[in-house]
Order: C-alpha cells, then structure tokens, then sequence
C-alpha cells in the first residue's frame, strides 16, 4: 500500500503536540458529559430512594413494607454501580490530565532546549568571528604606544630649558630690589610734580566751568594784568 500511495509528509514536533492535545481535550469533554450523565442518574436514585424510605415508614405492617423494601435494594444496587463507574471515570480524566500536563511540560522543555540551542548557536557564529591572537596584539601595539608618548612628553620637558636655569643669588636679589625701589620712587616724584602744576585761575585761559563768552576787551585787560 505504500508503494501505490506513498507515505506522508513527516510531521513535526509541534504538530504530533497539537494533535495529541487535541485528542485529549476531545476524550476528557466526552468523559465530563458522561460522568455528568452519571451524577443525574444519581441524583434521581436518590429522590426516588428518599421516597420510597417515606413509604416504608408509614407501612404499619412487615407485608407491605416487604416489597418496598426490595424495591428500595434494586435501587440502592443501582446507584452503587453508577456511583462505581463515575468514580472510574473521574480516575480516567485525573490520569488523561495528568498526561496532559506531562505533555505540556515536555512541549515547554522543547520550547526552551530549542531557543537554547539557537542561542548557542548564534554565540558560536558571533565569537567565531573574533580573533583572539589579534586582540592580544592589538593591546600590546596600545600599550607600546602609550609608552612612546609618555617618552615624547618626558623629552619635550627636558627640552625647555627650564631647568637649566641657575638659581638667584643674594646679590643679584639685593640688586634688583634696590632698582625696584628706585624706580618707584621715580615714579611718585612724576606725580607730585604733576599735581603741583599752574593753577588754571593764573593760566591765560578761562576756566571750563563758565558757560558764557568774555568779550574781547575784558579778555585783554585780564591778560594785561597777569
């Protein structure tokens, strides 16, 4: 039959999941209408065991209460053997859930072995790319430079001549000091001077606080008289 028909399609892990699942949603649904069947079945054996135990209390006499009695066992056999098979039943959906949690879990494990393996995966192309032998080269080619401008500075340094200065002696100190004073009081005498000069009153020219013109001949005889 293979050979005139051929074989399917290999199915993948999700879908042999998905379908599992699917049969056991279906088979648990079936097994909850079934065992609810079996709790009103119950329940009416028990209106009907309730009436009966009414009518057996208010028969007086041991030959009426004789068949009602039997009937009463026939009823209370029955309701054990429903109650018997919906306790099977609720074993059945326990292990069917059971087994289906088990199956999620294992579909979950899958989820993540599987994420795993790409992420390693991914790490091993990324780091693959990366070479180690280079990078310890490279550092080495950073430190070799940094230590050649630390000798750059330290030859700019001492190429200054800042240090080749002789230090100051005393004398030379006693000197320049002496000048310093010199000229600075070279500078006060200036300017005494300066604010010793001819007041602007016994000066020939009028002084800038008058705002009016001197006529020409007042003028001449001011500067007769000075």
């Amino acid at each position: 039959m293979n050979r005139i028909f051929g074989l399917g399609a290999k199915k993948t892990q999700d879908q042999l999941f998905q379908e599992s699942n699917k049969a056991m949603n279906e088979a648990q649904q079936s097994m909850q209408q079934r065992i609810s069947q079996l709790d009103t079945q119950i329940s009416q054996l028990n209106v009907q065991l309730q009436a009966m135990q009414r009518k057996i209390s208010t028969t007086r006499s041991a030959a009426g209460q004789q068949p009602l009695r039997a009937r009463a066992s026939k009823l209370l056999n029955k309701r054990k053997q429903l109650e018997a098979m919906r306790d099977s039943l609720d074993s059945q959906s326990w292990s069917m859930n059971q087994a289906q949690m088990t199956s999620d879990n294992l579909k979950n494990t899958m989820v993540t072995v599987n994420a795993l393996k790409q992420t390693n995966k991914a790490l091993k192309s990324q780091y693959g790319k990366i070479n180690v032998e280079k990078l310890q080269d490279m550092q080495d080619e950073m430190l070799d430079l940094v230590e050649q401008g630390e000798e750059l500075q330290q030859v700019l340094a001492m190429g200054n001549g800042l240090n080749d200065l002789d230090e100051i002696s005393e004398g030379e100190l006693d000197a320049e000091l002496e000048a310093l004073g010199d000229e600075a009081y070279g500078a006060e005498f200036d300017a005494d001077v300066e604010t010793t000069a001819i007041p602007s009153y016994l000066s020939g020219t009028m002084p800038q606080f008058i705002d009016e013109d001197v006529p020409q001949e007042k003028q001449g005889n001011l500067e007769t008289a000075t």
